[in-house]
């Protein structure tokens, strides 16, 4: 098994990315033509994470998300269930909590952490809408949730453009960089099915989340969504 399907088997996407794991990031920056950097600076911000909060980043793979959190002197827990990938981080940065953990049953109590959030990897999990819950279940009351995920360009000849480099132009490009890049073509596939930013927002909301608002990056092809837990 080189890449997962679109039915997202858990088994199935955790192998994938355990082979990618080596050379994600550097992968992730030719890709995106370095504006991951940028996005994922803009999920710092909206985080705002603050000294001794308690922050869980899921998703977090190598845990190159979680460094910021770290370093604003939250405790930052990075939640992955790629083995591969946390076995990668772990060796980079060994002072960090690293945890197994699968997005639809987090290994954690109720209502433990000031902020969650996840770039790049709600789309990879097979039931989002139990991850969304789960989400909502570990963050403490008026605590908030932050999601960074690809989304739809909102002006029609970009999107039209953009449709065409993920289907024909990135697997020819993750061939060169990427040690698995038949596991590109389903990010392609995954990005071209997944719900557009409005409708992000309702399964949001249908999962508990108030004062939902979200924001387009690079023209909407990256979305920041945000939610708080009621206090």
């Amino acid at each position: 098994m080189t890449r997962a399907s679109l039915n997202k088997q858990p088994h199935e996407v955790a192998s994938m990315f355990d082979r990618v794991a080596e050379r994600y990031d550097l992968t992730n920056d030719v890709l995106s033509l370095g504006q991951d950097r940028r996005w994922r600076k803009e999920v710092a911000r909206a985080v705002d994470a603050r000294p001794a909060q308690k922050v869980l980043d899921l998703a977090a793979g190598t845990a190159t998300s979680s460094l910021p959190f770290a370093r604003t002197g939250a405790y930052v827990v990075p939640c992955d269930f790629s083995l591969g990938m946390l076995q990668v981080g772990k060796k980079n940065h060994a002072w960090l909590p690293f945890t197994a953990g699968d997005a639809t049953r987090l290994p954690f109590k109720d209502d433990v952490f000031d902020a969650v959030t996840i770039s790049f990897g709600l789309r990879n999990v097979q039931d989002f809408d139990a991850g969304l819950r789960e989400m909502y279940r570990v963050t403490r009351p008026g605590g908030r949730v932050v999601i960074c995920e690809f989304s739809h360009p909102t002006w029609a000849p970009f999107r039209t453009v953009y449709t065409e480099y993920l289907m024909r132009a990135l697997p020819p490009v993750a061939r060169a960089v990427s040690s698995n890049p038949d596991a590109y073509v389903y990010l392609a596939e995954s990005i071209r099915a997944w719900p557009d930013q409005s409708a992000l927002a309702g399964h949001l909301r249908k999962a508990g989340w108030s004062k939902v608002a979200w924001r387009n990056l690079t023209g909407g092809v990256v979305t920041l969504h945000r939610g708080f837990k009621e206090a």
